[in-house]
Order: structure tokens, then sequence, then C-alpha cells
């Protein structure tokens, strides 16, 4: 009896013995601390945010702009038109209304803007001002080509900026249009077309831009100051860039009444020589007879 409580004593002894040499610790997987609870990834608050009491309140699933959300955004627009900055007190208009237009952007013998457009276009005033001189007939000939007519028909006025602006080659000036008259900018000048020294090309508008002088000083008016970064900012980008200044500094610099240096002469016209007239030769005359000689007789 009492071998037999030895032998289950020594075979539980090693029993345990055993076991224990599998574990660093002694006892295999034996700890005295409660087990920790798992964390629960569905319900574990965000950073920042606190933890909802309770059952976790179901948020709306996320959808994609514009699907099946009840706000719907704006339609995009363009970009935003910012307006110019205005550079003077004057406001200015394109000479050329209605009708598609192109000229050259550079210099061409003389400081002046062909604008090239379709026969009967208007030609209008490109800033408020008076009328100064008019021009309704084209005296231009091939023959002579002066200088003074080679713009035919025109129209010049002055701005209320000072500046004096010509538009030649017209068809036609229009109706009420005469020196002194007070015209507004975008006003009807005239009807553009081919006269004078333009009489062989297509329909065009001389266009220039100079200084208020004596008639006579045709060489001023046909243009002293390149007009096109002009044209252009009136055209497609600001009415308020003036030419004001710029005339000014080039009167102040050549004088009001400059020498003509371009294009000055007009043709020679070759007068063709009489011809001589013939000279008619005096008749020879003829001596007179000789008279008879009378011999008186002689006494003895």
């Amino acid at each position: 009896m009492r071998s037999g409580y030895r032998i289950w004593l020594a075979v539980t002894a090693g029993v345990v013995l055993t076991g224990g040499c599998g574990s660093v610790s002694g006892a295999a997987e034996v700890t005295t601390l409660p087990p920790a609870p798992s964390p629960d990834v569905s319900t574990a608050p965000a950073p920042g945010r606190i933890a909802p009491t309770g059952a976790e309140t179901p948020q709306p699933e996320e959808t994609a702009a514009g699907e099946g959300s009840d706000v719907e955004r704006p339609p995009g627009t363009g970009p935003v038109q910012v307006p110019p900055p205005k550079l003077s007190e004057h406001t200015y208009t394109f000479p050329v209304k209605g009708c598609k237009v192109s000229y050259a952007r550079k210099l061409l013998v003389l400081p002046k803007t062909t604008i090239w457009t379709r026969p009967g276009c208007s030609f209008v005033s490109p800033v408020d001002g008076t009328v100064d001189e008019v021009r309704t007939t084209d005296s231009w000939s091939p023959s002579t080509d002066h200088g003074a007519d080679r713009e035919g028909r025109f129209v010049t006025v002055i701005g209320a900026d000072g500046v004096r602006y010509l538009g030649g080659h017209l068809e036609s000036v229009a109706a009420g249009i005469e020196p002194g008259k007070k015209v507004k900018a975008g006003q009807l000048l005239g009807t553009i077309g081919n006269s004078g020294n333009a009489r062989a090309t297509a329909a065009n508008l001389y266009f220039a831009i100079s200084w208020k002088a004596d008639p006579g000083l045709w060489w001023v008016r046909r243009g002293m100051v390149k007009p096109w970064d002009y044209l252009d900012a009136w055209r497609n980008g600001n009415k308020t860039l003036s030419p004001r200044e710029e005339t000014l500094a080039l009167r102040r610099k050549v004088g009001a009444s400059p020498a003509c240096t371009i294009l000055c002469a007009s043709k020679s016209v070759t007068q063709p020589k009489p011809s001589p007239t013939p000279t008619r030769k005096k008749p020879t005359q003829r001596p007179p007879d000789p008279q008879p000689t009378v011999l008186e007789p002689i006494d003895n």
C-alpha cells in the first residue's frame, strides 16, 4: 500500500519537472496577470476625436463629388477679366468701324499705317475733337505726284488730346463734316476707298498721327509718330493709351515746322519745246534797170 503511493508521487513529480524544462520562466505559458483585451479596430477613436459612448453612430459613405450628393457644384467659369489700368483722361476708338482689317506694325518709308479693309467701310474719329482740314476732291495726278495731293480725299481731326489724326484715301467724306465741326470718338467722318496715289491698289485707310501745323507743311500732316502700338491698344487692349506724350516729345525734338526729308519732290513735267517757226526769206530785190544815157549834141 505504501509502495504504490510512492510510485504515484514519483510519476507526478516527473511530469511537473519535465514541463518546467520547456519554459524559461519555469512553468509553460503560465502568468499571474489577467489577459489584456484585444483592441477593437472598428471602435478605436481617431486621434483628437472623443470616443462615443454606447453604440457607434453609423457614418454615411463618402461619394465622389456630384455622385449621389444633394449639393450641386456651380459650373466652372472662364478666367476673370481684369480691366486694364487707366493711362490717360482720354478714351480712344479704332478708326475703322464694323469691318475686318489688317495693317503692318513696322516702319514702311513713312511713320504712318495703311489699314487694309473693304471699300465703303466707315472711317470714324479716333477721339473727341474738332475737324481741322477736309478735302472732298481727288486732285492727285500720276504725272505730277504732288506731295500735298497724295492722300486724295481726307479728313483731319485735332483731338481733345492736342494730337492731329489723318484719315486719307477716302472714297467720300461724310455729310456735314467740315472744318471747325466738333466730333465725338467713333463718329463717322467718311468712307474708305483708294483715292490719291492709292488709285491702283485695294481699298485702304491712310492713318497718320502728327501735330497741328500750317496747311502748307503737308509732310507733317502725312505722319510723324508711329501709330501701330496705339492702334493695337485701341483695338484689343487699353482704350486710354494716348499718343499725346510721344507726339509732344517729338515736336520738341524736331520743331513745330520741320523740313521735309522723305518723298518731298514732285515729278518734274517736261514741257515740250515749241518747234521753231521757219523764217521766210525776203525776196531778192532786183537792181533797177539802167537808164539809157542821152547824149546831148555838141555845138560847133
